[in-house]
């Protein structure tokens, strides 16, 4: 760049400050009609900023949730039935067990490994420091490694633990501070319903939310203590009629496609199970298209109704500009008598406008943080704070102020010095 173009650049920055200086003092001696011009840009982008706050934070909660469950598994949850009907099944299938897995082991080949899993039904669970409200729950060996979870202290249920049957456990870290609240609590013994097990485990801290996709419970095991799943079904009682396991999960080999897998483990089951519908096969896969197109649409609502809201904020600024334009009209005579051009008089419009978008946009984005705050403690939503939309929310402020303001600019740019000079 040429030396000789500074002085022509430091004088249109120059022009630009001071035309942004005015447009704010203009706001500061109408500061009633400003904040009434400012309150539908700040409760467009508020509202805005705060649904996509709060439906980024579902977003990703939900694709968690998922995720954890594993996108290329496959779960089979056990539908359970009470009193006759629970017979009438059992004449035809035992239930959600063991041998399914077996089966499926043998007769599909996609099958990479399994967890299984069987709550317990409680009656008493303590040690001798406290007590508890924790599920218990039995687990097969690779339970932790296909559920991601993670271990803060001690080690995992392993196999050994499963093929011995030993009275062992690992507890989630909120049931570790009910029964152990002074805080040692590995290797100490807590005792469910009437038998001992020792602590060895505690699971790392998660930030989950407690939630059910499709009848799978997902989360809450920051408050559950787990048990080898053999040693549960040796050592505990269940009822003769129950499944025997609640639940499992099929990890599959890579390359298959999930629904062709989820269709032949189907196939295999009603088989087994005498055509009962006592079970429910659930992929995850789809949970996960399935909630990206809904988002999809919500992500679309959500566009229509920021367009709406920014689209009545922007003709309230058009208003104001064409009000002040009657306002100004003597002052823009004079501008013109005393040298300035139309293209000086447009631009000043058009800052002054762009200004009041402006400010409406950054007071929003402020008013949205606050409002999705609000929401999420009250009704304890999660939420995700996004620089794109608060850089989207900004740029289409300005994309307002500037469309908006244009008609009102080249309006107040036409207009005679001789006329304005001469209006009152």
């Amino acid at each position: 760049m040429s030396i000789a173009f500074l002085p022509t650049i430091n004088k249109h920055y120059k022009t630009y400050i001071e035309g942004i200086g005015q447009a704010f003092n203009e706001m500061r001696h109408h500061k009633l009609r400003t904040l009434l011009t400012l309150l539908g840009m700040i409760f467009g982008v508020g509202a805005v900023i705060a649904m996509l706050s709060v439906g980024e934070g579902a977003e990703k909660e939900a694709l968690k949730m998922i995720e954890s469950m594993g996108v290329n598994n496959l779960v089979v949850q056990a539908r359970p039935s009470q009193g006759d009907a629970r017979k009438a099944v059992r004449e035809h299938s035992i239930g959600l067990s063991m041998r399914d897995i077996e089966s499926a082991i043998v007769t599909l080949p996609f099958v990479a490994n399994w967890s299984a899993q069987k709550q317990v039904k409680l009656f008493s669970l303590f040690s001798l420091q406290g007590r508890s409200n924790a599920k218990v729950v039995g687990i097969s060996p690779s339970y932790f490694g296909l559920t991601a979870l993670k271990i803060n202290q001690g080690r995992e249920l392993t196999a050994n633990d499963n093929a011995h049957f030993n009275q062992v456990a690992v507890l989630g870290p909120e049931a570790a501070r009910s029964l152990f609240p002074q805080g040692q609590a590995l290797n100490q013994s807590v005792k469910i319903n009437h038998q001992w097990f020792t602590v060895v485990g505690i699971l790392a801290e998660k930030n989950d939310h407690h939630s059910t996709i499709k009848g799978v419970k997902l989360g809450g095991e920051r408050n559950q203590v787990f048990i080898p799943l053999a040693t549960a079904h040796k050592k505990l009682k269940f009822n003769i009629l129950e499944d025997e396991l609640d639940s499992f999960k099929i990890a599959m080999k890579a390359g298959n496609d999930p629904r062709l897998a989820a269709q032949s483990l189907t196939h295999l089951l009603e088989r087994r199970h005498g055509g009962e519908s006592d079970f429910e096969v659930i992929v995850p896969a789809d949970l996960l298209a399935q909630h990206q197109k809904t988002q999809q649409i919500f992500n679309i609502v959500m566009a229509c109704v920021a367009g709406i809201s920014l689209l009545v904020g922007g003709i309230g600024i058009m208003n104001i500009m064409l009000a002040t334009i009657l306002e100004r009209t003597a002052e823009i005579g004079l501008l013109r008598a005393l040298g300035a051009k139309r293209s000086d008089i447009a631009r000043q419009f058009l800052i002054e406008s762009i200004a009041i978008s402006a400010t409406g946009g950054v007071i929003g984005i402020f008013v949205g943080f606050i409002l999705a705050a609000i929401i999420s403690s009250a009704a304890g939503w999660p939420v995700a704070w996004s620089l794109f939309s608060v850089v989207l929310s900004l740029s289409v402020c300005m994309g307002i102020g500037v469309g908006f303001g244009f008609y009102p600019a080249q309006k107040a740019a036409k207009l005679d010095p001789i006329v304005a000079l001469q209006r009152d």
